[in-house]
Order: C-alpha cells, then structure tokens, then sequence
C-alpha cells in the first residue's frame, strides 16, 4: 500500500509528464512527438514514462482528459450558482477565458488539436465526455435562454458556433497583455452578435 507522500508523488509526476508532453506535442505535432522526447522534456528516464502511460497517444489523451477535467471543474460552483441562463452563460465564458489566460498553451492545445489531428483512430477518448458536457451546458442555457426571451430565437446549434467562434477568437487573438476577459466585454460581443428581444 502506497503512502500519502507517495502518492502525492505519483501524481505530481504524472502532471509533469503530462505538461512537458503538452511542450512536446505544440512543438511537433502527434506524429514528430516521440516517448523519447516526452521523457527528456520531463527530465524522466524512459522507464518511469512507460510506467504510467504505454505509448504518445495514450500521453496525449491523458492531455486532453486533464485538461478538459480541470475546465469543467471550473465551472461547477458557476453552473450551481443557477443565476439566469444569459447571466450564467456569460459566467462560464468569462471562466474559460480567465482558464485560456492563464494556461494559453494548454488551452489552445485543447480547443485546437482535435481539428488537426485525426482523433478517430483513438480508442478511449475520456476527455470527449467532457468536452460534450460543456458543449450541452452551453446550448442548454442558450435554450433556456430563448424559453425566458434572453436571447432570440436562433437556431441554437448555428448560435453555439458563431460564439464558440468568436469567443475563441478574443481568447487567442485578443489583447495579449490583458490577463482576463470581463462580463461586460462578453456581454458587449454577446449583443453586437445577437440582441436581445
């Protein structure tokens, strides 16, 4: 049985791993990656990375699980909240940017190594249910949202995409020295987006 410290280890470990595996993938794409690279970027032998993942791509699905674990994580106390659909729709955006903020490369990695890499090989894709969750989160509170005439009425599927996109874009392509994105600007590209009835 594994002590408390022990453990602790094992885990910061596995972090590590997995943030210089992310360095490691931005740098080369899946196919340049190697495990021996992953490895020397994390300062571990060959052996300690074979004992928690067998091969890159299970490293990088251990990336997008992580990832997309902590970014949900970070919803949940804005999602309990149960405030108006626009108000906790804007929330959660305003979170994701901070997130994006803070980590630009792991966010970046997440929002955009599914579309450059074919994932469809893939066998065990946790991080997917995730990913589906907030995308159902998301669409549920624009539904709600036009039920209480917070929004129009939109095709919500073509809505998501305009936001997700332009969202995405204020992210990554925004004012790089500003550290967080604020209610009011998400509010402000909500209504120049769409407006309300």
């Amino acid at each position: 049985m594994l002590s408390e410290r022990q453990l602790e280890e094992r885990k910061l470990r596995q972090e590590r791993i997995l943030s210089s595996a992310l360095e490691v993938f931005k740098e080369n794409g899946l196919d340049g990656a190697t495990m021996d690279s992953i490895a020397e970027n994390a300062g571990f032998g060959k052996a300690t990375l074979y004992y928690y993942f067998s091969s890159k791509e299970e490293v990088f699905l251990g990336v997008m699980e992580e990832g997309w674990k902590s970014l949900m994580e970070s919803l949940e106390v804005i999602i309990q909240e149960e405030q108006s659909p626009r108000k906790t729709f804007i929330k959660i955006l305003v979170q994701i940017a901070h997130n994006a903020k803070q980590r630009p490369n792991l966010y970046e990695f997440l929002f955009q190594a599914p579309k450059a890499i074919n994932l469809t090989d893939f066998d065990d894709q946790k991080w997917k249910k995730y990913q589906s969750q907030l995308y159902s989160i998301l669409k549920g509170l624009l539904d709600d949202g036009i039920k209480h005439k917070e929004f129009p009425k939109l095709n919500t599927n073509l809505m998501f995409k305009a936001i997700g996109g332009l969202f995405t874009g204020l992210i990554f392509f925004g004012d790089e020295k500003k550290n967080s994105i604020s209610e009011d600007e998400v509010e402000v590209l909500l209504t120049n987006l769409i407006s309300k009835q």
